[in-house]
């Protein structure tokens, strides 16, 4: 199975670019893991949040096949504890799921189209996260459920 982040800009802060370095080079130990940073849209201060939406899912569909396990991280998301979470990952490896591609939006979320093309859709927290920390905090989390799967001590309950 390959696991996909796709993500809309590029993240800013050099700390979490270097954390979410290190965990994507622990994440080759485990899986096939690949992130995208799509461009941020340019001259939207006449764009509706809707038009930048529905801008932001042209980009996003032009990543996703028909065969993808599409999984938006979205507040309203289903929510899990890094065990139920890596209990998903395993279910979706035994149904040989192919591709997991995990998207994380733009400001104002997802366009509708994405949400009714969605498979999945998971929540971090109840609490509001800069789109910047998420995409840190999440491939932490991917590393830290194939940990759990693999028994390894990284995850302490």
């Amino acid at each position: 199975m390959k696991i996909t982040l796709l993500t809309v800009g590029k993240t800013e802060d050099k700390y979490l670019v270097e954390g979410m370095e290190k965990y994507i080079k622990r994440l080759k130990h485990y899986i096939n893991f690949k992130l995208v940073e799509l461009p941020e849209l340019k001259q939207t201060k006449n764009l509706s949040e809707d038009q930048q939406k529905a801008k932001e899912a042209e980009l996003i569909f032009k990543h996703l096949n028909n065969t993808d396990h599409l999984i938006l991280l979205d507040e309203r998301g289903e929510e899990y504890s890094s065990v139920q979470f890596s209990g998903f990952l395993n279910k979706k490896m035994i149904a040989s799921v192919q591709q997991l591609v995990f998207v994380i939006g733009g400001p104002y979320g997802f366009d509708v189209t994405l949400h009714q093309r969605a498979n999945n859709k998971l929540s971090l927290s109840k609490m509001t996260f800069s789109h910047q920390m998420v995409r840190l905090f999440f491939i932490e989390q991917v590393y830290r459920a194939l940990t759990i799967l693999k028994g390894e001590p990284y995850h302490h309950e």
